[in-house]
């Protein structure tokens, strides 16, 4: 079903020594010794070529121009779908508001006035480079059956520090007190992802009461849950992925692991604790009163237990020890004066596209059936509304092929229909190229609502060709080693999604429109799923349907798909080139870390 595509063209003619056919022997130890010098030569040979690769520049693009224009035959759609969208806009908004308040003004005046610490968002400023950050999933736990958890408790995203992406995990103790529930310990565990994912260093900014003991039996027991943060710590610790830990407020119970994992920990006077149980349990255990900062407070952890290594008096001290504490991660950055030569460069390269990007919203789509031409939407993101596209006459309802993204370039994967024996079979063979040629790829997923019916013998012929199509790209996507980005512009339903880079198959990043539908099949298309055994039990089946329907609609939309996690944050469709910019950028800062060799153990502290 695949292609073979390696066509690499060696002098001679000759297969090189590295790739020797197992079942080829050789006859005696001056042929292995000959062998094991031309395989060292051609290992370092490809070493050389890769970091002279970086000082080359990129070959001119000369890609045709996509003529999208909006024609007056798209008017209706267009004003439908951006009517659709300044609802979801609205709805956005509003949500948006919500969480950027934390737990509420109460939880605020008692977290600065009282604690006299600083607010989450203040933090992040002193930490940060400047606030243009890219935050994960904002809208991670609103609408959960247990309640509102703005934020999930915590802000988790990818921000500079000293000109160096890093990701941050950051608890938000004016939300139920720093308190731990499911949801936190899925989004702190997702921020590691992408740390791990992306090997970026990570700065833990820990203020946390510990897990929320109610639902323990969601946060305790399984794979998945609290503990596989620490498993994480060790992991990343072992791969040379730096991490920094700052306790800004209490570290209790489980939550004491986080900053005595990480490679360096700085914790602020006064307001940082470190211990397993606070003083009512020793209280509770032994009649013994005793003060937070005598059990556990700053000066004990730096002068006697040795659990941290940088005493603060205050936390914007801590945020700059934190700072130089980056600047001794071993990554070589670009010279400022070659960056910006460098920065200049490619800001000449790069070219706005031809249509506005405000136009976008017009373009995403209300349901499937108002889905305008994908191109459309493409030629708004590239650079000069420039694409060279793959295999255009074949399996027209996926749109492939290569553009730029403010300067990169990525092999883009759109669907424009349903995805078809001929598209899928196409999609596979982009997606195996553009991994032959390490290019990443954009996935841009519409998908159709709902899977083909089989209503003939013809009819389940095609659909089973179309099964085994969609297999080899499942498997094209799911093997591929380049960096993956997916952004749903319209729908996300059934197994087409899979093929399309959903959720579970790993891509370095997800995100939603506000107008996106994420479910199983999209609403108002679960009566062909629904049995009709006779004329009695219609009735039965058309109130079942309107209820699935009802249900399909709340558990679909974008922000309820976003309260869980299941994607990296919904964006808007005016925002999706400067979000592209910066995941392609974060994703290229891996070339810079000049050790990344995995060590068999961690770095155990004393």
């Amino acid at each position: 079903m695949y292609r073979c595509m390696t066509r690499t063209v060696w002098s001679g003619g000759r297969v090189p020594p590295a790739f020797v056919p197992p079942t080829w022997t050789l006859r005696n130890t001056t042929e292995e010794r000959h062998h094991r010098l031309a395989e060292q030569h051609w290992h370092c040979s490809v070493r050389c070529m890769s970091s002279a690769a970086r000082k080359r520049r990129a070959l001119r693009s000369a890609f045709p121009v996509l003529e999208q224009p909006l024609q007056p035959i798209h008017q209706h759609v267009y004003e439908s779908n951006l009517r659709n969208s300044i609802a979801c806009h609205k709805k956005y908004v509003e949500l948006s508001e919500k969480v950027r308040i934390g737990g509420g003004e109460n939880a605020i005046t008692r977290h600065t006035q009282r604690n006299r610490k600083l607010l989450v968002r203040d933090r992040l400023r002193l930490l940060l480079d400047d606030e243009d950050f890219l935050e994960l999933s904002p809208l991670a736990g609103l609408g959960l059956p247990y309640g509102d958890i703005p934020s999930a408790g915590c802000l988790t995203g990818i921000g500079r520090i000293n000109g160096l992406w890093c990701v941050f995990i950051a608890n938000d103790a004016t939300v139920k007190g720093g308190t731990a529930y499911p949801i936190t310990v899925k989004k702190q565990l997702r921020a590691q992802e992408v740390a791990i994912q992306n090997r970026l260093p990570c700065v833990y900014l820990v203020d946390s009461g510990g897990a929320f003991l109610p639902l323990q039996s969601e946060i305790f027991p399984d794979k998945n849950q609290g503990g596989r943060t620490f498993y994480n710590e060790a992991i990343m610790s072992a791969m040379k992925i730096p991490q920094v830990s700052v306790v800004c407020g209490s570290c209790t119970a489980g939550g004491a692991y986080i900053p005595t994992m990480a490679e360096e920990a700085v914790m602020v006077h006064r307001i940082g604790t470190i211990f397993l149980g606070g003083p009512p349990l020793v209280k509770a255990a032994t009649g013994e009163e005793v003060t937070p900062e005598d059990l556990g407070g700053a000066r004990l952890h730096a002068e006697v237990s040795g659990c941290v290594d940088h005493f603060a008096w205050e936390e914007k001290e801590a945020y700059e020890c934190t700072r130089n504490i980056i600047s001794t991660l071993n990554f070589q950055l670009p010279e400022e004066e070659e960056e910006d030569e460098v920065e200049t460069k490619k800001r000449k390269a790069e070219e706005e596209p031809l249509h506005s990007l405000e136009e976008l919203p017009g373009l995403a789509p209300r349901s499937y059936n108002y889905s305008l031409d994908v191109k459309m939407v493409v030629s708004r993101l590239t650079d000069g509304s420039r694409f060279q596209e793959f295999k255009a006459r074949y399996g027209t309802t996926l749109i492939t092929g290569f553009a730029k993204i403010h300067g990169h370039l990525m092999g883009i994967v759109a669907n424009n229909g349903e995805l078809s024996y001929e598209a899928a079979l196409k999609g596979s063979h982009f997606v195996q190229l553009c991994d032959q040629r390490d290019v990443p790829l954009l996935f841009l997923q519409n998908t159709s609502p709902t899977a083909a019916p089989t209503l003939s013998t013809a009819q389940a012929e095609v659909n089973s060709n179309r099964l085994k199509a969609q297999g080899s790209m499942m498997s094209a996507v799911a093997c591929a080693s380049v960096p993956k980005i997916t952004v749903v512009i319209g729908g996300c339903h059934g197994a087409d999604s899979y093929a399309m880079c959903g959720r579970a198959f790993d891509p370095n990043f997800l995100f939603l429109w506000p107008n996106a539908r994420v479910s199983m099949v999209a609403p108002g298309h679960c009566g062909s799923l629904l049995p009709s055994d006779s004329e009695q039990e219609e009735e039965k089946n058309k109130k079942q349907e309107d209820d699935l329907n009802r249900r399909l609609t709340k558990e679909s939309s974008a922000f309820f798909s976003s309260g869980r996690l299941w994607d990296d944050g919904v964006i808007l469709p005016q925002d999706t080139r400067k979000v592209l910019r910066d995941c392609l950028d974060i994703i290229k800062q891996q070339q810079y870390q000049l050790s990344t060799d995995k060590l068999k153990t961690t770095l155990l502290r004393v």
